[in-house]
């Protein structure tokens, strides 16, 4: 019998994979589904096949679990493993460095852009999937995308234009995209940077696309002793942020450097009324990433990650934070924005690029709500030993609050039971409804609301 506490942690408690598929109709909902939820919550997340370790929470093969809402029901769950040639066994990184974009774990990410589903891992091409789950396969853009493409795309949402960038191994380290609302790709540029960071997300602004080279690095060593994630923290990197105007054509980038410090993921960014790029993100300072990525399977000798209330760790590992970048004098300046421990930062994507009052993110075990206007801060708790996954926001269809609207979470357990679909009232925090799956669900990484189309006469 497996000790469970000789795991490593991301394949124990409410991070422990499921073994197989599964499907179950008529949901139990406690509580009142708004009757406007009409679509699909789809999430992303690694789950390695039974028996299985690839040495890193983030190298796990990537598995959608969805849940179809309409009329106040909760018609169907599902889950599926999606299909890539990793999940078939095909290594990702050769013995000879070079890479096989289809072998991606398809594991972070699933959005839909011109009626497509993509799910989306940063290290190789999307995969295209049905809005029931089933894999169709890997997606180039009709062979217009020849790079990896992030796990973090923006959509305009005045324009419907689709940013994203690929980045990779070797030279060039960077390549921004851009794929029109009818999902042609038709603007590829790369960008110079010095070396392979890791590069796990970006920000867009009305007229810039904001960049992040900060210490941590690809390190082929790594990459050659097999399994786990082949980056790591360099000191000696530096640590900037890029300015780069949006104007087709465009690859100028001005640098502002900023204090050492990784982000995985941006809240948004906009340009204030200096014409100033002002991106709030979460922070983590150098001993907050150690920590973090040891208990992820990272190379390093600390422990602690986000949210898991390890002995001795008061100090927050991440938190929201903000940089002002100054075209008119070439400097940054930044502050925190909270002390709460915070990750997967979500907003109202109406507001995507322009200014915005709130974020959401996951703190603790449960879900905050942070008012960037009047800097305060306050969460909703899961409670016994329930954790909240990333909270997606759903603008109700007969708001015009930024806040008016729901908040969708994964709950997974710690103690091996069922997971629910929390649904919040993103105004007062407070629970609309709770939708009861019938299977465990791991905690994982970022998912999409998917309405259904408005039907036309």
């Amino acid at each position: 019998m497996t000790n469970e506490t000789a795991l490593p942690l991301y394949l124990r408690g409410r991070f422990a994979p499921v073994p197989k598929e599964h499907g179950a109709a008529d949901l139990t909902v406690r509580g009142s589904l708004p009757s406007d939820l009409d679509g699909r919550y789809l999430r992303n997340g690694p789950n390695p096949l039974p028996g299985q370790d690839k040495g890193h929470w983030f190298t796990g093969p990537g598995m959608l679990h969805g849940i179809r809402l309409r009329g106040g029901r909760a018609e169907w769950y599902r889950n599926r493993w999606i299909r890539t040639r990793q999940l078939d066994g095909h290594p990702f990184i050769r013995a000879d460095f070079t890479v096989d974009l289809a072998a991606t774990p398809a594991n972070t990410h699933v959005i839909r852009h011109a009626d497509t589903v993509l799910a989306l891992c940063e290290v190789g091409l999307p995969y295209w999937v049905t809005p029931e789950l089933e894999t169709v396969g890997p997606y180039d853009f009709g062979g217009r995308l020849t790079t990896a493409m992030t796990a973090h795309p923006k959509e305009d949402p005045v324009t419907g234009e689709l940013h994203l960038f690929g980045a990779g191994f070797a030279p060039p380290y960077l390549t921004y995209h851009r794929v029109t609302a009818d999902g042609l790709l038709l603007d590829s540029r790369p960008v110079e940077v010095p070396g392979p960071t890791m590069m796990h997300d970006f920000a867009v602004t009305e007229h810039h696309i904001v960049w992040m080279d900060l210490p941590v690095v690809f390190d082929p060593a790594l990459a050659g002793s097999g399994g786990g994630m082949p980056y790591r923290w360099d000191e000696g990197y530096g640590a900037r942020l890029g300015v780069m105007s949006r104007t087709p054509g465009s690859t100028d980038v001005q640098w502002y450097d900023v204090d050492p410090c990784y982000v995985f993921h941006v809240g948004n960014a906009y340009e204030d009324a200096r014409g100033r790029v002002v991106l709030d993100a979460v922070r983590y300072d150098r001993a907050g990433f150690q920590h973090t990525w040891s208990d992820i399977g990272g190379s390093t000798g600390a422990s602690g990650l986000v949210g898991v209330r390890e002995p001795g760790h008061s100090q927050a590992s991440s938190v929201l934070h903000r940089w002002t970048l100054d075209p008119a004098t070439g400097r940054a300046s930044e502050s925190p924005l909270d002390d709460r421990d915070a990750e997967f930062p979500t907003h109202n994507e109406t507001l995507t690029g322009r200014a915005n009052r709130y974020l959401y993110t996951v703190s603790g075990d449960g879900i905050a709500k942070h008012d960037l206007t009047r800097h305060t801060s306050h969460a909703y708790e899961t409670p016994g030993s329930r954790y909240a996954g990333e909270a997606v926001f759903v603008p109700a269809a007969d708001g015009s609050g930024e806040d008016e609207g729901w908040l969708l979470s994964l709950v997974s357990n710690d103690d091996g039971e069922a997971g629910e679909l929390l649904v919040l009232d993103a105004t007062e925090m407070t629970v609309q409804a709770v939708v009861e799956l019938p299977y465990p669900v791991p905690a994982g990484f970022h998912g999409s609301w998917l309405p259904e189309p408005v039907q036309r006469p």
